[in-house]
């Protein structure tokens, strides 16, 4: 996978260069439509083989609202204009950060709180062994999932019995076809909305 890092590192760092002035026009809005609060998220989440990582997004939410943290079309929490960054997906741009820096890479499995690593048992663990990225193939596929998740009664029950593992699914199947040219279909399709086998 050198050809992957060699990608990831070169673009993202052109990414960055490229879209600075799309990053402080959103920091200058968040700083000015949600005071009171940082202009970036900051969690920690389990990256390869593991490891916790701090990964950076704009902040889309009101501060200490100490929710879920699985996120459902239309809660309160989420400010307007937090709703229009998630809903583009601007409020991952600064995780162009995190691929610079070497702790994800632009296509890989969405990176999760501890608590949903502990979940994994077996085969399922080998999914560790890749990078998390900002998209990927389960990404694709749940492009919607906080619209699907306010469709639920019970919202967390549906992302854990249901969403979770169908993620880690194909997340796997992903770990065992990887090539760099699947990568590259994958940004594509993130970027014009398809689905990966369309």
């Amino acid at each position: 996978m050198l050809l992957k890092r060699y990608f990831d590192h070169i673009v993202s760092f052109f990414g960055i260069l490229v879209l600075w002035p799309v990053l402080l026009v959103v920091a200058i809005l968040i700083r000015v439509k949600m005071p009171g609060g940082p202009v970036i998220f900051k969690q920690k989440r389990v990256g390869k083989d593991g490891r916790l990582f701090t990964m950076y997004k704009f902040r889309s939410m009101t501060v200490g609202h100490g929710g879920s943290s699985v996120s459902v079309a239309g809660e309160s929490r989420i400010t307007p204009l937090g709703a229009v960054l998630r809903k583009y997906k601007l409020d991952e741009l600064p995780e162009l950060w995190n691929v610079l820096k070497g702790d994800m890479s632009f296509v890989g499995p969405r990176p999760d709180v501890p608590g949903y690593v502990n979940c994994l048992t077996g085969e399922d663990r080998e999914i560790l062994k890749l990078k998390p990225g900002i998209t990927g193939p389960a990404s694709l596929k749940y492009r919607n999932e906080e619209e699907l998740l306010a469709q639920m009664e019970e919202p967390q029950k549906y992302n854990d019995e249901v969403i979770f593992p169908d993620k880690v699914r194909i997340n796997l199947n992903y770990l065992h076809h990887w090539s760099f040219w699947l990568d590259v279909k994958i940004i594509f399709c993130t970027l014009v909305g398809k689905d990966l086998e369309s």
